[in-house]
């Protein structure tokens, strides 16, 4: 067993997701191979989403996901196998999205399905990562007696 691998793909899924929260989009795009494709199941969104190249994952996140929208990942039970230069991962997900302007918020699970390859320089990076939601419950401002954000929205311009 790779032990070095497991925890260089464990550190890179936690990048791709800290990357994603703080809004750092170069960063969040160099998670991924150039050809890396997503495909993501979430009932809020109606159809699934499925996006194919770098460019495009990382450009449909930083529209979807600009400054108005607050998102908190949280990933853990990794399940990795690695391949020598190629690996799969199983991950369970909650995460939480807060549409300021929309004023709702939204909770929700998945298993992320993710492939890994090896870079020419030894870097790894997701070839592919996708989820369908196993929950989603969206609540607005309005329904949650005394709610009140405060958030700050300069963490990611660190």
């Amino acid at each position: 067993m790779d032990l070095i691998a497991l925890e260089e793909i464990r550190r890179l899924k936690h990048r791709y997701l800290r990357s994603l929260d703080l809004k750092r989009w170069t960063e969040f795009a160099l998670t991924l191979t150039v050809d890396a494709t997503a495909d993501y199941g979430t009932p809020v969104y109606g159809d699934r989403i499925a996006l194919a190249g770098r460019e495009e994952i990382a450009t449909y996140m930083s529209r979807r996901l600009g400054p108005e929208v607050i998102t908190v990942h949280f990933a853990a039970q990794s399940e990795i196998d690695v391949d020598g230069d190629e690996a799969t991962g199983t991950w369970n997900m909650l995460d939480t999205v807060i549409a300021t302007e929309r004023k709702v918020v939204i909770q929700g699970s998945a298993f992320y399905e993710d492939r890994y390859r090896r870079g020419e320089d030894g870097v790894w990076r997701i070839s592919h990562t996708g989820y369908d939601r196993t929950y989603e419950a969206m609540s607005t401002f309005a329904d949650i007696p005394g709610f009140k954000i405060t958030a700050n929205r300069w963490a990611a311009a660190r």
